[in-house]
């Protein structure tokens, strides 16, 4: 389904990502986890390629492009493997001049020209699906932030993407806003979605999640199933991390958050 092979990333001197070599099966959900700078959110971006990877090779679907240091593959080819993909970013980014269902609408009517009619049809069947149809004419300043990111769920998913990939889709949510957006990605779960998510999010992980992997500081430092990374890690490094992420939910129950 999805495969990275000895994937690199350098800005500059910086190397962020260091050969990485991951697969995702079709139907599956990953969480992508590790403290911040660990090259989560560039590991995401580079399956899509909003970010180019200096060197190594992607695949998504029969889609497969090489890269190689300061050799920028043709246009045409990035798009052809970015429309197999869905993205969900960390600040919602739906366009604040159209209301909610035609935000859903503009990929089928720009990229794909579908009719308005038909488009319209679809859009409001994904927003039925992640609960905000009765929100379809609404501006997005109206919408709560967990709202807004339902909508850019929909969004992502109208073009029918092969994979749906999440960049910390509930960091800039408060907890109860956060568990409709859980709730919505563990439907999809269920429905059979394929997905990569990079979350700081522990419920989000250990409840959507089949597979964890933990990076930092560009490496894969462990993966594996994602209830037994989480509840008995094998790395001692992985251990300390996921205790910070238990005492950090600890904390915001307590705090009535």
């Amino acid at each position: 389904m999805i495969e990275l092979s000895h994937i690199e990333k350098r800005f500059g001197d910086n190397l962020v990502l260091n050969d990485i070599s991951l697969g995702f099966r079709e139907g599956s959900v990953t969480a992508l986890v590790g403290p911040s700078g660990g090259g989560k959110s560039t590991l995401l971006r580079c399956i899509n390629l909003l970010e180019i990877p200096t060197t190594g090779r992607v695949q998504v679907g029969e889609t497969a492009l090489e890269f190689a240091p300061d050799v920028k593959p043709a246009a045409s080819a990035i798009q052809s493997l970015r429309r197999q993909t869905g993205m969900v970013f960390q600040n919602f980014q739906l366009f604040p001049h159209r209301t909610a269902i035609e935000n859903v609408m503009e990929s089928l009517v720009v990229v794909l020209r579908q009719p308005k009619e038909q488009a319209r049809a679809h859009a409001m069947a994904l927003l039925e699906k992640v609960g905000m149809a009765h929100k379809a004419d609404a501006w997005p300043a109206t919408l709560s932030g967990g709202q807004q990111q339902r909508v850019a769920i929909a969004r992502a998913l109208a073009p029918s993407p092969r994979v749906l990939l999440c960049d910390e889709p509930t960091s800039a949510l408060d907890p109860e806003l956060a568990g409709e957006v859980v709730e919505v990605l563990s439907q999809l779960a269920r429905e059979g979605t394929t997905m990569v998510i990079a979350t700081h999010d522990l419920r989000l992980a250990s409840t959507t999640a089949e597979e964890a992997i933990f990076l930092e500081a560009g490496v894969v430092v462990e993966k594996g199933p994602a209830r037994k990374l989480f509840s008995a890690p094998e790395r001692e490094r992985t251990k300390r991390f996921v205790a910070t992420l238990v005492q950090s939910r600890g904390e915001q129950a307590g705090s009535g958050i």
